[in-house]
């Protein structure tokens, strides 16, 4: 089993070394180039996919070309277009690599054995999206009710790797503001 893979089951599962060779199994590893797409809009999400080393970016294209980030997914993490990964319908959002990554990517029936054959699999599982879910909730609230240096602040805070990675039309776009902005605000630090 990949390393980064364990260390982020240990604790949460125990595993046997059959549970250990099915999750290595089902797993696969995937290398990505810097703004590949692995899923276009319109397309159907079929992976889910544990980031090992860069990042992915979930953002929406409006029909004049501007992109809304939705959610980043850093290292440790999984994700991906869950609406359409789990009703397998076209994703109305877009799954890009915006680094050089190195993914370990689950099918969607590998991702359902693993749920019904590793005993704690499916709490771990749900225990993550509702976390997720909580912080998409957040995220939400702060672009309704916190103006742009507010939203910038928390970022500096909580996920200072978002500002420091990444390029600052993609960090703008997901704060919500203009590139401007971001390097008036950035100016000020």
């Amino acid at each position: 089993m990949h390393p980064a893979l364990k260390q982020h089951l240990e604790g949460k599962l125990i595993l046997t070394p059959a549970h250990e060779q099915l999750v290595e199994n089902c797993f696969k590893t995937r290398f990505t180039k810097r703004n590949e797409v692995l899923v276009e809009k319109g397309s159907i999400a079929k992976h889910l996919y544990f980031v090992v080393k860069g990042c992915l970016r979930v953002f929406l294209t409006d029909d004049d070309g501007n992109e809304s980030t939705r959610f980043l997914i850093f290292e440790g993490r999984m994700g991906t277009a869950f609406p359409s990964f789990i009703l397998k319908e076209p994703s109305v959002a877009s799954i890009q690599s915006p680094e050089p990554s190195e993914l370990l990517v689950l099918s969607y029936a590998d991702r359902d054995l693993l749920l019904k054959e590793i005993p704690g699999f499916e709490t771990m599982y749900r225990t993550g999206l509702e976390l997720d879910y909580i912080a998409s909730i957040q995220r939400i609230e702060s672009l309704i009710t916190m103006d742009s240096k507010a939203r910038y602040n928390i970022l500096m805070q909580t996920q200072p790797e978002i500002i420091k990675r990444l390029p600052n039309k993609i960090v703008a776009d997901y704060l919500g503001i203009s590139q401007e902005t971001l390097s008036r605000l950035k100016s000020k630090k």
